[in-house]
């Protein structure tokens, strides 16, 4: 079975801890467990967040000189890089190194006119009290926006379309290798209109949404979105919280969850069960053999008649 798995950025830096080397590699590693399990049975694509790295790379840029400050494109490909070599190292002592593994910097293609660019939602960096964030935003000319009960900056999200090293990840996977790829959702790209030419945008795709897509074009049996709860909540907090157990991708509605969160794991999943060929699993990465089992998460699956939930 061919499964690409969306790691969440929980399973990289936990929310309030400090963006150490350390850390991230030590959170890396406990992610890695699971995912060496599916590696030993399955064709397995890894994509990862990466919303706290490229923002923290981004104040730093900004912190020496203007002239000198990166844009989101080249930020991104560089986290691609970073967090795709703790992964593979991580998950090739796991393995033994007996598995081929490689990391790909990857770009996404997204429309250079999508409404996204005029409506920046995408947290990225650390968070700031809202002092902190008038500062910064007067400082820098950031965009910044409520996250919780914290201030992050916000920048464009456009819809990913498709993913253009398709052809050679499909080449490592032919040969038995696991490839960790769409590091942050991918670059966002754009194509010329007049020469054709392929160009790097100022933006950050949803690594979920680009996950979706890069499983779609893979076509892979299922997509697994790794989180930091165990699945999708009805009347999330509330006096009838219920767990989805399994769902038509056409039964839930991603705008009754948090657009900062669920929302997006929820679109996401059932793009991709829409199209029927595989089914997709939110939930924690710790549950993963239940999940494949079908006993932990929520399915999303064509062959579900509506909403199911467990107790």
């Amino acid at each position: 079975m061919r499964v690409v798995v969306a790691l969440g950025g929980n399973a990289i830096l936990r929310r309030g801890q400090s963006m150490t080397v350390a850390n991230q590699r030590a959170s890396i590693a406990e992610a890695c467990v699971p995912l060496a399990r599916i590696a030993a049975e399955h064709d397995l694509v890894v994509s990862h967040g990466n919303g706290p790295q490229v923002g923290l790379l981004a104040l730093q840029a900004a912190s020496y000189d203007h002239v000198s400050e990166y844009p989101f494109d080249v930020l991104g490909a560089q986290t691609e890089g970073m967090l795709g070599y703790l992964i593979e190292q991580e998950l090739g002592n796991r393995l033994s190194n007996d598995r081929a593994i490689a990391t790909l910097v990857t770009r996404t293609v997204v429309d250079a006119d999508d409404p996204a660019f005029g409506d920046p939602t995408k947290f990225v960096g650390p968070v700031y009290t809202e002092s902190q964030a008038d500062e910064v935003s007067r400082q820098h000319g950031w965009t910044m926006k409520p996250d919780g009960d914290a201030m992050r900056r916000v920048v464009p999200s456009p819809t990913p379309l498709r993913i253009l090293e398709s052809a050679p990840i499909e080449w490592i996977l032919e040969r038995g290798g696991v490839v960790i790829c769409a590091g942050g959702g991918g670059v966002p790209t754009t194509h010329d209109k007049v020469t054709g030419l392929a160009n790097g945008v100022e933006a950050v795709i949803d690594k979920d949404l680009a996950s979706a897509v890069l499983a779609h074009d893979l076509g892979a049996d299922m997509l697994v979105i790794a989180t930091d709860v165990d699945g999708v909540y009805l009347d999330w907090h509330g006096p009838d919280q219920r767990l989805v157990s399994r769902a038509h991708p056409d039964a839930l509605d991603p705008a009754d969850f948090p657009a900062g969160s669920m929302g997006p794991k929820v679109r996401a999943a059932a793009q991709f069960a829409r199209d029927g060929r595989g089914s997709a699993v939110i939930g924690s990465l710790h549950d993963i053999d239940k999940m494949f089992a079908g006993t932990a998460g929520t399915v999303l699956t064509t062959s579900a008649a509506g909403i199911d939930c467990r107790a």
